[in-house]
């Protein structure tokens, strides 16, 4: 589903192109696609955490999004607690140097656990926490999203390990130059731990909720949810596979190439471009 662009809007990212105006500086993000297995009784394949964003969110108000957020200084701690792939393994897959690599796998088990109360960690390089929903692991979520606590405190002041293990590269995507708040995301999928539940914790979104993967790209192609291009595209990415596993399995063999969307003619009108690789999936639609 590719929505022609308003003319303002075209208009706008012309002025970036040819100059008249300066785009805005990125912040690096990471983003994750929390995965569960879909049920008999619903559409095939995984199913997907979403957080509806508050509509006074002055970036992608109202939207559902997957868990994430900006990186933190203090995610570049190289002291962090760590199990899986070495820093220079990700940026590798992340096509980055390690600093930032390691950065950004903190970041993303971070915001996961901020915004859904889920952990990717565990007290061994083989275990995973099961239960996160007593008052003091919350009382150690709300310490970590307000910065009181970083996440290198939190591991070591419970004796675990980031299980990077657990996660796999999926895509990377930057912010059109014409937005005038901009971010340049690296987007992961895990699977959610077992014995580990979801939460609606976020200040930042308004409701949370599970769906396959495929039924969240016809509800967004429905007009009953909103999302950006890059969750839309993720999720319709995510259901070609049949299982959370050979998401998993499909991401060992990828290695992020960040993209920025641009304002393309489609013939009669204006709209974003998208990564070549999504073309026959959206095509299909």
């Amino acid at each position: 589903m590719r929505l022609p662009l308003p003319q303002a809007l075209v208009d706008q990212a012309r002025a970036f192109e040819t100059g008249e105006a300066v785009p805005a500086e990125p912040r690096r993000a990471a983003t994750v696609v929390l995965m569960r297995e879909g049920r008999a009784d619903a559409a095939p394949g995984p199913e997907v955490y979403l957080l509806r964003r508050q509509t006074s969110m002055a970036f992608a108000g109202g939207m559902c999004v997957f868990p994430g957020g900006g990186v933190d200084p203090r995610d570049h701690d190289a002291s962090v607690a760590w199990a899986g792939p070495s820093p220079a393994e990700w940026a590798s897959r992340l096509a980055c140097d390690e600093s930032l690599a390691r950065a950004l796998v903190c970041a993303a088990v971070r915001e996961t656990f901020e915004e859904s109360g889920v952990l990717l960690a565990g007290p061994s390089d083989d275990s995973v926490v099961s239960d996160t929903t007593g008052d003091d692991w919350e009382a150690d979520r709300v310490a970590l999203e307000t910065r009181e606590l970083s996440l290198t405190d939190f591991l070591l002041r419970r004796g675990l390990v980031l299980r990077t293990d657990l996660l796999g590269a999926w895509a990377g995507w930057l912010t059109p130059i014409f937005e005038p708040r901009r971010y340049e995301t690296w987007f992961f999928v895990a699977v959610l731990p077992e014995g580990q539940v979801t939460r609606d914790v976020s200040t930042e979104s308004s409701s949370v909720h599970w769906a396959p993967a495929l039924a969240a790209v016809e509800a967004v192609e429905a007009g009953e949810i909103l999302m950006l291009p890059p969750t839309y595209l993720t999720c319709l990415d995510v259901a070609e596979h049949p299982t959370p596993a050979e998401v998993l399995a499909e991401a060992e063999h990828r290695s992020v190439e960040m993209f920025t969307p641009a304002v393309v003619s489609s013939g009669e009108d204006f709209v974003l471009s998208m990564p070549e690789r999504y073309r026959p999936l959206v095509a299909r639609r």
